[in-house]
């Protein structure tokens, strides 16, 4: 069951949802949306550097293939048609182990051709952290990214029961808990780890 804006704002002031800071232009609750929460786009973007690399091997670290640049409100960071960039939240997140989040984009950004997340629209139970943003941009024309821009949504879903190993805990080895800048994949670890 998808949570409603009083359950938000419920799960909100009891701190069982976090979400740091809220937008403080206006109300405390002026992102909670009916079902939702706006979430703005963080000061950090990774960007590919496709000059240095051939190909991308899912099995090897690769920590030349992209590099880290920062944005602010004035100077917007331009995402040209077909590019991909990894950004993330300003606000930090954290869920309880019996709710799920549901990350999308915001729909006037959606109808300019920026699409927020490629397969990385899922919030596990137990995570915390900035989450992440894949940018892509379908659009014919170069789309501009400022620092603190209402970018994306998040929902929430209440777990029939909490989760036995919440996202974080160490027999799931989760890679990205607590980030707060984007982060290179870590598929890599996949095949680090013992078998078994």
């Amino acid at each position: 069951m998808v949570l409603s804006d009083a359950d938000i704002l419920k799960e909100l002031k009891a701190g069982r949802i976090i979400i740091e800071p809220l937008d403080s232009s206006a109300l405390p609750d002026d992102a909670v949306q009916p079902a939702s929460v706006d979430l703005r786009l963080g000061r950090k973007l990774r960007v590919f550097k496709q000059h240095t690399q051939g190909f991308i091997d899912v099995k090897q670290e690769m920590p030349h293939l992209t590099e880290m640049v920062e944005i602010d409100e004035v100077t917007p960071f331009y995402l040209h048609p077909g590019e991909f960039a990894l950004g993330v939240t300003w606000e930090r997140v954290g869920l309880p182990t019996d709710i799920v989040g549901r990350l999308d984009g915001k729909s006037s950004l959606g109808r300019l051709g920026l699409v927020v997340h490629s397969t990385a629209g899922f919030v596990d139970p137990g995570w915390q952290g900035c989450l992440t943003l894949e940018l892509s941009n379908l659009s014919p024309l170069p789309i501009t990214l400022y620092y603190g821009m209402k970018v994306s949504q998040i929902s929430f879903m209440r777990l029939t029961s909490p989760a036995h190993h919440a996202y974080g805990s160490k027999k799931l080895g989760s890679k990205y808990q607590g980030q707060d800048e984007p982060v290179p994949s870590r598929y890599y670890l996949n095949y680090r780890r013992p078998k078994g």
